[in-house]
This record gives structure tokens, sequence and C-alpha cells, in this order.
């Protein structure tokens, strides 16, 4: 595929389209690329206007024109016109930046990649745009909801060595958590089971009987009236890990809209921020060695 004559907008890469192969059995059912730009997008594009604004452009830069006659195998680079979003209270803490890495202190409810309502309100497209770099990608996400740390690599060259770290179960990573106070549960221990998550659904539920994929240390950390701090230290990294296993505990993270029952909360409703803060990631760097810590300035409750 070439590469993109537009530059990124908000922080995002061009979309591109790409006209059919010729076959030559049949006729060309489109007169020009304006014909098959019609026929492409949905009834909701504007294609003219977007034509007439020269947003459609070949893979030299020059753009569509209205009469342009058809061809086979053609690229046409554009950008996607972006709904509205309500932006995210709070800031997103640089805590460190060199030639590779870029390591954040997310806030609450802003997500970590550009998806679904969360385009502009995502990490990765706010600090492209802020620290002009276009490749910045992360190597491990954090939940739209939770707060902390969260590591991104610099190019895309570097992206390989330090997510393997994380599939490969290399970085120590330390969640703290505000949650209900039980006096009969003994602390610390080890929550081991299957945890399963299905496609459109809202929640993750454990298998029972099924092989072990999910293991969190849970450790008691401080006592806040009806509530505790605990310290949480995930060996494995599955979708909504932390947030299911208290829950299992009987004691669901405070302001969870999930678990124990889905809630529902407006989009642009910022008042009660998940209790979970990804508070430390600890490695060794796959490419110089070194030792890394980097640890969140967010404290509980948030």
């Amino acid at each position: 595929m070439p590469r993109s004559p537009l530059p990124l907008r908000h922080g995002l890469n061009a979309a591109w389209a790409r006209t059919p192969d010729r076959d030559r059995a049949a006729p060309v059912p489109w007169a020009t690329i304006a014909d098959w730009l019609h026929h492409k997008f949905p009834e909701h594009v504007d294609v003219d206007a977007m034509l007439a604004a020269s947003r459609f452009v070949y893979d030299d830069g020059t753009a569509v024109g209205q009469t342009d006659p058809y061809r086979p195998n053609t690229f046409v680079w554009f950008h996607r016109d972006l709904r509205e979003e309500v932006p995210v209270p709070g800031t997103i803490d640089v805590l460190h930046r060199d030639d590779r890495l870029v390591v954040v202190d997310k806030p609450a409810f802003l997500s970590t990649i550009p998806r679904g309502n969360h385009v502009l309100q995502s990490v990765v497209v706010r600090l492209r745009d802020e620290l002009g770099l276009p490749e910045l990608a992360p190597v491990h996400r954090l939940d739209r909801v939770t707060s902390g740390v969260l590591m991104c690599t610099v190019e895309r060259r570097w992206r390989g060595p330090y997510q393997s770290m994380f599939e490969h179960g290399t970085v120590t990573k330390t969640y703290r958590a505000l949650a209900g106070w039980r006096e009969d549960l003994e602390l610390p221990l080890t929550v081991r089971n299957h945890i399963q998550k299905d496609r459109g659904a809202w929640q993750a539920y454990v298998v029972e009987g099924a092989p072990v994929n999910a293991e969190t240390l849970v450790e008691l950390e401080s006592r806040v009236g009806e509530h505790a701090v605990y310290r949480l230290s995930p060996r494995t990294g599955r979708t909504h890990q932390l947030r299911l296993h208290l829950n299992g505990l009987g004691i669901p993270i405070v302001d969870d809209p999930l678990y124990p029952e889905v809630r529902e909360v407006a989009v642009d409703d910022f008042s009660h921020p998940l209790q979970l803060l990804a508070s430390e990631i600890a490695f060794t760097d796959p490419v110089d060695g070194t030792e890394r810590t980097f640890v969140s300035a967010r404290r509980l409750p948030l």
C-alpha cells in the first residue's frame, strides 16, 4: 500500500479506499471516480461537498475532480468527518519522555485508543497532536474508566520490543483500588480462575472448572472507614480482570459502572470515576537493559 499523501489531522491518519481491479470480461460500471465514490460511500456521506472542497486526493496529493475518468486499482485518500465529543476533564501528565518511550499518567474517562464514540478524546489522538509524534502508540491498554500509568512508543520500530514484554509477562504492574472492607477476608490472597468476555458483552465472567488464565495477588494497604485501599498485582492481563476479581471477593471497586451490575452512565457524566489506579510499572528495558520504574502521581480516592 502506498504512503498517505495527507498529513495527520487531529492526530489521526487519513483513511483510504481503492477502486476494484478491472474485470476485462465485464464492462466498467462507473464512468468517473466520482461515480464510484457515490457507490462506495453510504448516503449520509456528502461526496459532492467533499469533492468540491478537494478532500479526496490521489497518491500524489492531487485532488480528485468531479469529471476524472474511472481508473481501476486506484487509491483515494481522505479524512473522515468526526462527531463532536465532550472534552474529558483532567490532564495527561507526561511522566517520562525519551527517544523511544512516552509514559503518561492518564485521567479517568479518557480512552487509550480512538474507538467508537471516543476518538478525539483518546490518549493516542491527543498526544500525537500535542507532542507532534505521528507514530505514537500504546504498548498496552487501560480501560477508559481506569486512571494511571500508560506507556507508549514514540515510533513504530520500537513497538515490537516493548509489546513483547507485556505478552511474555515480564512487566511488573501494580494497581491500587478503593473498595469495600470485609473484616472476615484474610489477606493477602491470590485469586486464580478463568475469565472470559464475549464479543459485544459489557461484562466478563468466570468460567468454573476451566483452565486458569487470570491471576491476581490482593493485599490490604490501608483502611478507609467502610472502605479499604487494596494493592493489586496482576500476573496476567485479562479484560476487566481486577474489577472482576475484587467483585468476586465481595468487595467491588467503588464507582464501578459494570460490576456487580451494569449501570447506565451518560457519556458526559464524569462525576464518579472508577476508583482503580494503575499506579506503577517496572521492567527491564528490552533495548538497553536498564531497570525502569514509572509511578503515578495520582492518589486514591480519585
